[in-house]
């Protein structure tokens, strides 16, 4: 494909590929050079063009030679927009989860309704690319935007047509998710985290808001999630946006809930929607997963599906890997739940939704990971002691901090709490004490299958981990 049909420059130069590491520059690719919190991508110019880059998109300031200079303000934004020219067409049906905690989840959840409603669906996120017959992880929530662009058109040519993926703070604030059209987009929470990158709640907010005020397509849907603190204030910008809004939840018009009650392997669900009642019984345990659920619900029914069958076909979707996953039961009968928690909200809501089916204690086990906001730490270990019966803190992904200043910073908030170095030893030590009538609930690390000392990453797997002990 030649550059001029890709962007306003007047050259025949063939483009091969796009690309935002120098190192992954090969003759005929597209450089995008950004400016990021710890490398500048300008400082790489020079080599980008030496491995045969044919044109850079970079701030006007920025120096370029031998290579076309495709100059924009904002270079990622403009990046994405070629970019996706270049990898075009992808899906027919693409649809956005924005949020604190839940974003996993409910695209997961999105594409098992579609996919039960005949659809050839995928999902893209944490989890990494999901579809019906195979799962290739990206290490990220949010991809850089080659890897998401290349990976919808991926799925395109294999015949998808419906893709549901993750929207996250940085990925957006660093237009990681731009180029294709957005047919709905939906909004789960808001509560504290990466305040080490946006600095406080409203940028942070702002941030997850550019969903709605700039990918989501001009005539789309937004599902909102009508109980949270912050949802009033994203209806506000729904409506300025002239979105469509379908809100979810107590407090909901679309798929309002008037009842939840706990069962002994899921909960049984009562929501109204279309003037009508419907029962749902829903396999998956916690008012957050209720949540996450309908929110998923309330995509499929903006893009595509009919009320009532999309709601009878959440009695039939399935656990998500790392959310609240049944690990192992111990030899004294004792369930051990693993759960992604790693937030003061999100650890609520797992121990919440725990609580309900424990008749002895409820024993969370977490930490916090290292090069992260640490403002979060005492907090976490707050909500864990005041819901808790007992509490181990020990090591998440330390990264390059020391544990056990990690863990000193969240003991801080923590009275009453055990500490246990590593681990294993700490989910050993939690698995023996828990009798009969027990819950355990390992928090913080979910799917994940390994965990970040220093440079290094090292195998591990809550769920394996927990088996292991347990014999």
């Amino acid at each position: 494909m030649k550059l001029s049909d890709l962007a306003s420059v007047d050259s025949d130069a063939q483009v091969t590929g796009f690309a935002i590491d120098n190192r992954k520059v090969a003759p005929g690719t597209i450089f995008g050079a950004f400016q990021g919190l710890r490398v500048n991508g300008e400082d790489f110019i020079a080599d980008a063009v030496a491995a045969g880059a044919v044109a850079v998109v970079a701030r006007p300031e920025a120096k370029v030679e031998g290579a076309v200079h495709i100059a924009d303000a904002n270079p990622r934004r403009l990046f994405a927009q070629i970019a996706a020219r270049f990898f075009s067409p992808f899906p027919d049906v693409t649809v956005a989860v924005t949020g604190t905690n839940g974003k996993t989840s409910t695209v997961e959840l999105t594409r098992q309704l579609w996919r039960m409603m005949g659809e050839k669906s995928a999902s893209i996120g944490t989890l990494g690319v999901t579809t019906s017959v195979d799962q290739v992880s990206t290490g990220l929530t949010t991809p850089d935007i080659v890897t998401f662009l290349s990976n919808m058109s991926g799925l395109r040519r294999e015949g998808i047509t419906h893709a549901a993926f993750e929207a996250s703070s940085h990925g957006l604030a660093q237009y990681r998710t731009e180029g294709l059209p957005v047919l709905a987009g939906a909004f789960t929470n808001l509560s504290r985290d990466h305040l080490d990158y946006h600095g406080d709640m409203d940028s942070y907010f702002d941030a997850k808001m550019r969903l709605f005020d700039e990918v989501v397509a001009g005539d789309g849907a937004a599902v909102v999630w009508a109980d949270d603190e912050w949802s009033d204030k994203v209806k506000e910008r729904v409506a300025r946006r002239g979105l469509r809004l379908l809100s979810v939840g107590v407090r909901g018009e679309a798929l309002r809930l008037t009842n939840r009650t706990p069962t002994q392997l899921g909960q049984t669900l009562t929501v109204e929607a279309d003037g009508a009642t419907h029962k749902i019984n829903l396999p998956l345990i916690g008012a957050y997963q209720a949540a996450n659920a309908l929110t998923a619900a309330g995509l499929v029914i903006a893009t595509c599906g009919e009320t009532k069958k999309v709601l009878e076909l959440l009695g039939r979707v399935q656990p998500v890997r790392g959310r609240l996953e049944r690990a192992v039961i111990t030899k004294t009968g004792a369930p051990v739940y693993v759960d992604y928690a790693h937030t003061p909200d999100g650890l609520r809501a797992a121990i919440e939704a725990l609580r309900p089916h424990t008749k002895g204690r409820l024993i969370t086990l977490f930490g916090a990971g290292g090069d992260r906001d640490a403002g979060k730490r005492p907090q976490m270990g707050k909500v864990a002691v005041d819901l808790s019966d007992h509490v181990i803190v020990t090591d998440d992904n330390p990264r390059s901090e020391e544990p056990s200043s990690i863990r000193s910073a969240i003991m801080a908030g923590a009275q009453g709490a055990q500490e246990i170095g590593g681990r294993r030893p700490a989910i050993a030590a939690a698995i023996a004490m828990a009798g009969a009538d027990d819950i355990v609930l390992l928090a913080g690390k979910g799917h994940e299958q390994g965990q970040i000392i220093g440079d290094r990453v090292l195998p591990f797997d809550d769920v394996t981990v927990a088996r292991e002990c347990a014999t």
